[in-house]
């Protein structure tokens, strides 16, 4: 599918610098290679909300199962000196 997008000629003129500067063959590949990046980028932030979410989640059972964990700095530290 294709599709066209209407541009300020001063952005055309900076994204034709920008191509030029990377060997790029001209504007449109270098538009494509920037909707690419940014989708990647999208989808790295959503895996990361999800996984931050599922340790979220995890955290809520352990402490809905367990209650307030002790902090373990002491106990690490007794052990060193044992």
């Amino acid at each position: 599918m294709s599709q066209t997008l209407t541009i300020s000629d001063t952005l055309y003129a900076r994204l034709e610098a920008i191509a030029r500067v990377h060997g790029l063959s001209g504007v449109e590949e270098l538009i494509e290679q920037l909707i690419e990046e940014w989708q990647s980028k999208v989808d790295e932030l959503r895996r990361r909300q999800e996984v931050v979410r599922r340790i979220d989640a995890l955290r809520e059972r352990l402490f809905a199962t367990y209650g307030e964990m002790p902090e373990s700095v002491g106990l690490i530290r007794a052990d060193r000196e044992r």
